[in-house]
């Protein structure tokens, strides 16, 4: 890997100070001139300070293919800007007219059954196609040229969720590409035969002609793993090339400080966001809640592998919402009080910016009934109400001198691997109900319930930086992962290793020997078979207890054998019959001058939670006390200095949590500060900043 673009944050427009950024996506074009005016007199009322504008508005910006108009952006840029709004110009790539799809309906992508992608939605184009590109690179000219010196733009917002819809693309530009793709990775097609294993069922090629995508094979059939793999990784390079070749294109002539936004959220997983996080001047990221129990859990894990992405450095929510989308089979809303304690979360966890899709509710459209900062119901409305609050909140922080803190470095890493996900989808493995996504979540919220917040941190990032490391069913560890987990270990490391990790090289090829193979030594095992649980077929086992009290389900590794070094900490209980009553389920072992702890069973946040006091104080890593613990979560940013030291406590429970309160309170969303005590009962949905 390259190193990482040098950090570059939109600066303030002139004359005014730092502030946390804050705004949403604006389409004034789909409003007539006259509501413009009103929306920047509710902007500077909510507290906008930025909005990002002409994400999809390539057919009003090019009506005919040469024929441009900027007059109409011009004058809303020149109202925003004059009103202290500074503008996130998009290159407005996004989506192409219908012009250029009648003319050129080559760009267009097509699906693994050879269907082609109409237009009708958007993102409707292929990234390997040389005319897209040509099209594109020329807009992307256009808007650069025009705005280079316009004092009130301050970033550049390259496309817009690159591979939300066209992150596959199985079409001849694509199969050249990939082609293409293989022979830089490999070099040789011998080399290809290797990492895809085509020995096996006579799928051995003799040149780079050969190779071809993923395409439609028949229901119930098996696609090669390796290739498979390997093309969800071209996948995600393609899209990659295609921005960088937009970006360069912008800076080359208007340089400011650019991004695009990621989808990075506990299941979205399509790119490879932190390779693409080497490629921008800063990250920003859209998430959506997950409605139900896991709602501020996964959103404060999101957050988390945000920052772990930025590594470290300030990052951009770009969008979330008010309150429901429109792209679920049911839409709900936000409970009361979430609106700010979701945006303060992720400010929490780094961002400097919070921003929204999208301003103003549409009225027409396939998002009319998407929320927003303005709502259909107009500034009436509790939405609206809250979205002031909000910004007034964000002022006082910024006030006190938020900005220029980072958030606090765990004690633990929650370790999170894009290509371990994508092995685990593939179609033949010992079990369609363990993907890599959902352990490392798991581990997440287990953690919080025993009062740490961990950082989760990017398989390429600085994990071994930490007192303790999860990998969680981390598929693959490729020979140089794997010595950074022997040398993490051996030199004092604390590990917790699970079921499903270290399976696989980075060709997905099976590490031998018993599992998991490259690190069976560091953790103190070997796991000869894997015993997958589930109801499918009467009779079949479904879960296993432990001794420990945790329920195992899903999935159970068969450890025969545990080293001298190691001990057992729980076993299963089963019928004898099962082969598996009495086979250790945990164990912990001495590895150099670290220990490592093996978690045999997919557990689940319950049984995780259950089982961590005692694997915790086996290696020695201590945990907040409390009678809080596990009721709030608690994140903390602070400058290098330590001068500014700000602690945030998030209710995560619908009961009232009472929480130890030091230093001065800031802000209070649903939550009562009791002085003389020094504590705070937090409402459900509620926060508590203090500055130590």
């Amino acid at each position: 890997m390259s190193e990482h673009r040098t950090f570059q944050w939109p600066q303030p427009l002139d004359g005014q100070k730092p502030r946390i950024w804050y705004g949403g996506d604006y389409n004034p074009d789909q409003w007539p001139e006259e509501v413009w005016d009103e929306d920047i007199e509710l902007m500077r009322k909510a507290g906008v300070n930025l909005v990002s504008v002409a994400i999809f508005s390539w057919a009003k910006l090019e009506p005919e293919e040469g024929v441009y108009d900027f007059d109409w952006l011009d004058r809303v840029i020149d109202k925003l800007g004059k009103a202290g709004i500074a503008v996130d110009l998009a290159s407005g790539t996004a989506s192409p007219p219908m012009w250029l799809t009648q003319a050129h309906p080559e760009i267009l992508w097509v699906d693994y059954r050879g269907d082609v992608c109409h237009p009708g939605a958007r993102q409707h184009w292929r990234a390997t196609s040389p005319v897209f590109l040509e099209y594109a690179l020329k807009l992307c000219r256009k808007m650069a040229e025009h705005y280079k010196d316009n004092p009130y733009v301050v970033a550049w917002h390259v496309s817009n969720e690159y591979g939300c819809h066209n992150r596959f693309d199985y079409s001849e530009d694509a199969e050249r590409a990939f082609q293409k793709w293989c022979e830089k990775k490999y070099g040789t097609i011998d080399a290809v035969n290797d990492a895809w294993g085509t020995a096996f069922w006579a799928q051995r090629m003799n040149n780079f002609s050969e190779i071809i995508p993923p395409r439609f094979i028949g229901d119930g059939n098996f696609m090669n793993p390796g290739k498979l793999l390997d093309w969800k990784r071209f996948s995600s390079d393609a899209l990659l090339d295609f921005y960088r070749a937009e970006r360069d294109t912008l800076l080359e002539i208007a340089p400011k400080p650019q991004t695009t936004n990621f989808m990075v959220s506990a299941g979205g997983t399509g790119l490879d966001y932190d390779k693409w996080g080497y490629d921008v001047d800063f990250v920003s990221n859209d998430h959506y809640f997950t409605p139900g129990e896991a709602h501020f859990d996964e959103l404060a894990y999101s957050a988390s592998l945000t920052d772990g992405i930025a590594r470290k450095n300030p990052w951009f929510l770009m969008e979330h919402s008010t309150s429901a989308v429109n792209w679920r089979p049911i839409n709900y809303r936000n409970e009361p009080g979430e609106l700010v304690r979701d945006s303060l979360a992720h400010l929490a966890m780094g961002a400097d910016a919070i921003c929204y899709f999208q301003w103003r509710q549409s009225k027409a459209g396939a998002e009319k009934w998407h929320s927003s900062m303005v709502p259909h119901a107009g500034a009436d409305s509790q939405i609206f109400r809250d979205v002031c609050e909000l910004g007034a909140d964000l002022g006082k922080l910024a006030d006190e001198g938020l900005l220029g803190t980072k958030l606090v470095k765990s004690k633990v890493a929650v370790v999170f691997d894009y290509e371990s996900q994508w092995a685990t989808e593939h179609t033949a493995t010992p079990t369609q109900e363990v993907r890599h996504w959902t352990e490392p979540l798991a581990w997440f919220r287990a953690l919080a319930d025993n009062g740490l917040t961990a950082d989760v941190v990017p398989v390429r990032g600085d994990w071994d930086q930490y007192e303790a490391v999860v990998l969680p069913s981390l598929t693959i560890l490729s020979e140089e992962t794997s010595r950074r987990v022997r040398d993490y270990v051996a030199n004092g490391g604390k590990l917790f290793a699970t079921y499903y990790t270290g399976l696989v090289d980075e060709k997905d090829h099976v590490w031998l020997g018993g599992y998991p193979g490259s690190i069976r030594d560091v953790v103190g095992v070997r796991v000869e078979e894997f015993a997958p649980l589930g109801d499918d077929f009467p009779g079949a086992v479904d879960h296993l207890e432990l001794t420990n009290g945790a329920v195992a389900h899903d999935f159970a590794d068969v450890i025969t054998s545990v080293a001298d070094s190691a001990h057992v900490v729980a076993q299963f209980k089963a019928d004898k019959w099962t082969g598996l009553n009495g086979a250790p389920a945990i164990t912990v072992n001495d590895f150099g001058d670290g220990k490592a702890a093996y978690i045999g069973a997919r557990l689940g946040r319950e049984g995780l939670a259950q089982s961590l006091p005692a694997l915790l104080g086996e290696l020695g890593i201590e945990t907040p006390s409390g009678d809080d613990r596990g009721e709030v979560l608690r994140v903390e940013r602070t400058d290098e200095t330590g001068e500014n030291h700000f602690v945030f406590l998030f209710n995560r429970t619908h009961e009232v949590a009472v929480a130890d309160v030091e230093g001065e309170p800031l802000v209070a969303s649903l939550a009562q500060v009791n002085e003389s005590e020094h504590t705070a009962a937090i409402q459900p949905n509620g926060v508590l900043v203090v500055k130590l």
